[in-house]
C-alpha cells in the first residue's frame, strides 16, 4: 500500500476482535514509526505507555467517557508529552499529534484498527490517567489498538471550501 492508499485506508476502530494479543514486535513497529515523527528542534518531547492488562484498560474506560472501545481493543497505546524536553518551547502538543498519526499510519499498514482518544487539554482525564498509569508525564491521548471487527466507511473528504489560495 503506498502512502496515499495509506492515508485514505485509516478508519477509527471502535469494534475489534476480542481476545486477540499483539505479537511484541508489532507494536514494537507502531512504536518505531510514532518516534520518526517530527518534533520541534528534535526535541522528541513524548514517552509512550503500551497497556495490555484487562484491569489497566477497565480504569482507562472509567477515566475517559469515550474510551469504550477499550473493551475488546488488544492495548492501548498512550501518547504522553514531555514538556520538561523542549526547552522552554511548548509545540509538545503539536510534536504529540504528529506521532500519534505515525502510529495511526503503521497500525492500518500492518493490517489493525485504531481510534485515537483525546485527553489533553482536558485536565480532569489528564490527571486521572496520570493516576491510574502512575507517570509525570502529561497524558496526550490513548490509542486503541486491536485487529479490527467493523469496517466503516471513510469520514474524511477533501473540502475546497475550506483551502485558501494567494
Amino acid at each position: 500500500m503506498n502512502g496515499t492508499e495509506l492515508i485514505r485506508a485509516r478508519r477509527s476502530i471502535r469494534k475489534y476482535k476480542a481476545g486477540e494479543k499483539l505479537p511484541r514486535e508489532d507494536l514494537q513497529t507502531m512504536l518505531e514509526a510514532a518516534m520518526m515523527a517530527p518534533s520541534a528542534n528534535n526535541s522528541r518531547p513524548w514517552e509512550f505507555v503500551v497497556v495490555e492488562s484487562r484491569e489497566i484498560l477497565e480504569q482507562l474506560m472509567s477515566a475517559h467517557p469515550h474510551t469504550g472501545m477499550l473493551a475488546t481493543a488488544s492495548a492501548a497505546i498512550v501518547v504522553c508529552g514531555r514538556p520538561d524536553l523542549q526547552y522552554g518551547k511548548s509545540f509538545w502538543p503539536q510534536d504529540c499529534g504528529a506521532a500519534i498519526e505515525n502510529l495511526l499510519l503503521q497500525a492500518t499498514e500492518l493490517g489493525y484498527g485504531t481510534c485515537w482518544c483525546g485527553c489533553y487539554p482536558v485536565l480532569e482525564r489528564t490527571e486521572r490517567v496520570r493516576e491510574i498509569l502512575q507517570i509525570s508525564s502529561v497524558p496526550v491521548a490513548i490509542v486503541a489498538v486491536g485487529v479490527p471487527d467493523e469496517s466503516p466507511a471513510p469520514r474524511g473528504f477533501f473540502d475546497p471550501q475550506r483551502v485558501i489560495y494567494r
